[in-house]
């Protein structure tokens, strides 16, 4: 139960104590006195002084603490409140992990890639929507990020393939987003302090309780220990068709030479597309497929796919599996999610990073050839190359934090990656590594 600005004020010993403790002015705590309410930038200094949770701050009035012009609030689990204008859908987001993309293409694929699912985007360029959105561009049926942050406002669509506009596009995929944020404050932020739990509202009826949202945002777990890849699979079998876009033909598909069975995590539409492009019919079957049922469709070979969440949690399912297939020896390729999976089954342990790789400006090397990939990421968890047993081989490393990026094991027909590699919309450095897959399967 909250308690009185008064009895706040005599826990942490008067007025001057108060003032000191918080690192705020006497006259502010004045202010908190004669206004009845407490500003929200306030909130994080007095929760570090008291203990405290959000939750038992005075419920006041903050009406007087919304700056001019602003719709939308984000809300960190810290009382940390950052102001700015309402778009998409109103509403507010489930408790999410804020994160930040790096990418200055590709906002709807982000957007509705499944890795991203129990997340909030910030993105660190300050232009997104100019071109506008499309049905061909979604990397799935819906958009699983919990919310975006933006910079600037959206403008006007501008490209020869938008059909909508990104803000009308998010009012109908039910997504709230929030624009006129400084979004290189917030990225430091995560870049120096870690993810933090966060909570995205921008309610039609421009009424906000910033002291319940930022205790909704502190009482969520965050993402350790969620299995979130069940929530993105499909939940029945399913034979995808279509390979991927090109400017003469648009999507095509060659006649396929091997079968294929993709382990749907959280599949990019744009991965199976590469697959099928490299010659393959492409069978997707659910997270929580077993062997057998992976294995019944006679497969040349299985790929991974990548998806949201803890790989420790989906790994209670997904690594009998995984090695039920090695087993048998067909062969396996993974991504992001899928290569974790596939480390956990060769014995080997994830981590969770402190701030994650998200973006298509990623640079990686290739152990086997010394070439550098510049890649396409989006996770936040890490394999733990200490716990890789012998004949486990480190095929990629990350340049920007040394954490590992592949790994293979030739007994048993097996590589995985970190990064994406289908990288819709771009880079494409790594697309070799769906021919690679290919030649293993001859």
């Amino acid at each position: 139960m909250s308690i009185s600005i008064a009895d706040l004020i005599d826990l942490l010993g008067g007025a001057d104590a108060a003032a000191t403790l918080t690192g705020v002015s006497p006259d502010a705590i004045r202010k908190w006195r004669t206004s009845g309410a407490i500003p929200s930038r306030h909130w994080p200094a007095i929760c570090a002084a008291t203990g405290l949770n959000m939750g038992d701050l005075p419920r006041s009035a903050v009406e007087s603490d919304i700056p001019p012009g602003a719709t939308a609030a984000l809300v960190l689990a810290d009382g940390s409140v950052f102001w700015g204008r309402g778009l998409g859908a109103h509403g507010t987001s489930a408790p999410a992990e804020l994160c930040f993309n790096t990418g200055m293409t590709g906002y709807q694929e982000t957007l509705t890639d499944p890795s991203y699912a129990g997340q909030i985007i910030t993105f660190t360029f300050p232009h997104i929507g100019n071109t506008g959105a499309n049905e061909e561009d979604c990397e799935a049926t819906q958009i699983f990020a919990r919310g975006l942050v933006l910079k600037e406002d959206i403008t006007a669509p501008s490209n020869y393939r938008a059909t909508t506009d990104l803000d009308v596009w998010l009012k109908r995929m039910n997504t709230p987003g929030i624009s006129g944020v400084d979004t290189r404050a917030l990225t430091l932020r995560i870049r120096d302090l870690g993810a933090p739990s966060a909570v995205l509202s921008f309610p039609a009826d421009g009424k906000f309780d910033l002291a319940s949202l930022a205790a909704t945002a502190a009482a969520w777990g965050g993402l350790n220990g969620l299995d979130l890849a069940a929530e993105v699979s499909c939940t029945q079998p399913y034979e995808w068709t279509g390979g991927t876009w090109s400017w003469a033909h648009g999507f095509a598909t060659p006649e396929p030479r091997h079968t294929i069975v993709a382990v749907d995590y959280g599949a990019k539409r744009n991965i199976l597309r590469s697959l099928a492009s490299a010659g393959c019919r492409v069978i997707v079957v659910p997270a929580a497929a077993t062997a057998a049922e992976i294995l019944r469709h006679e497969p040349d070979g299985v790929f991974l796919s990548n998806g949201p969440g803890d790989p420790a949690a989906t790994a209670a399912y997904a690594v009998p599996a995984i090695q039920g297939v090695m087993e048998a020896g067909v062969p396996i390729f993974g991504i992001c999610l899928g290569h974790q999976l596939l480390a956990t089954a060769l014995g080997g342990k994830t981590y969770k990073l402190e701030r994650g790789h998200r973006g298509a400006n990623q640079p990686v090397k290739d152990l086997l050839t010394g070439k550098v990939e510049i890649t396409s990421q989006n996770h936040g968890f890490a394999v733990d190359e200490k716990s890789l047993p012998e004949g486990v081989e480190v095929t990629h490393v990350s340049l920007f934090d040394g954490s590992n990026e592949g790994i293979a094991c030739k007994a048993k027909r097996v590589f995985s990656v970190q990064y994406h590699p289908e990288a819709s919309p771009g880079p494409s450095d790594s697309s070799y590594l769906f021919k690679r897959f290919v030649d293993m399967l001859a």
